[in-house]
């Protein structure tokens, strides 16, 4: 497991002005990138002002479009897939000062956050170079209130630990654009299917048709970010919706908004 070093200070230095304890990290990257299994010593809050992500950690896989960012705690293992072309803007909190400025309550779990108007400005007036030491002291500490009201698992799709569930969780993630039968994924796995039920509701507390459908919903996520010209339609088709309409109510039920609204956004 690769463990970074408290992330590039001569780049951030020269580049932004950070209180003592937070460190500030501006990063394009190209689409179609990944950035291998590693954890940081510091905590992270990891925004893409444009362009959208996946986060994968133990715990399951978080999309991340525009309008939300991902809160990592320190030392938690994960890797960043860059489902478009991404323009990154990293916050890094030692625990030192996450103690000193009471800000720990909360923030020892991975979470996503819905990023309102005011922590997207927040986020990117923290970057601006003529930011004098207060201002930019300010805007961190306002990122921090906004972070603990923000919070939104819609966009979760929780990964099983028991080992049959979570073969039967690769089988739908690696295809999920196909029909899964638990009864079939049951036998594929060498259990009941019964017993694949309980389990998906006790592994991911979600039931393994709600969580099928956030697997679908999370595909379509992706084809929507790396596919400028597929339409609706042809997303609903593929993913076994037997209509346009289902296909958007099942995709609000999860994002919050219609593929529409969603593809705007990307």
């Amino acid at each position: 497991m690769t463990i970074v070093e408290t992330p590039i200070l001569r780049e951030v230095r020269s580049n932004h002005l950070s209180p003592a304890g937070v460190h500030l990290v501006a990063r394009d990257y190209p689409k179609g990138m990944r950035i291998d299994l590693h954890m940081h010593r510091e905590a992270q809050l990891i925004y893409a002002a444009k362009g959208t992500m996946q986060v994968t950690t133990p715990e399951g896989r978080w999309l991340v479009p525009p309008d939300r960012a991902v809160w990592m705690p320190a030392g938690r293992e994960h890797a960043i897939d860059l489902l478009a072309d991404i323009e990154m803007r990293t916050l890094y909190f030692d625990l030192a000062w996450l103690t000193r400025e009471q800000r720990n309550e909360g923030l020892t779990r991975e979470f996503v956050v819905r990023v309102s108007a005011l922590l997207h400005q927040a986020i990117l007036a923290l970057f601006d170079s003529r930011n004098t030491a207060e201002r930019t002291e300010l805007l961190v500490r306002l990122v921090m209130l906004e972070l603990h009201q923000a919070e939104d698992s819609a966009t979760f799709v929780p990964l099983p630990r028991e080992p049959r569930c979570r073969r039967a969780a690769m089988i739908v993630l690696d295809d999920p654009t196909a029909i899964h039968e638990i009864e079939t994924l049951a036998r594929e796995v060498g259990t009941s299917a019964r017993t694949l039920s309980r389990l998906f509701s006790a592994e991911t507390q979600l039931s393994f048709k709600s969580w099928c459908q956030r697997a679908r919903v999370a595909a379509a996520i992706e084809r929507l970010s790396t596919d400028a010209n597929v339409s609706v339609k042809q997303l609903a088709a593929q993913l076994g919706y037997a209509s346009v309409p289902a296909f958007s109510a099942a995709f609000r039920q999860v994002t919050g908004r219609t593929p529409t609204e969603f593809a705007g956004k990307i």
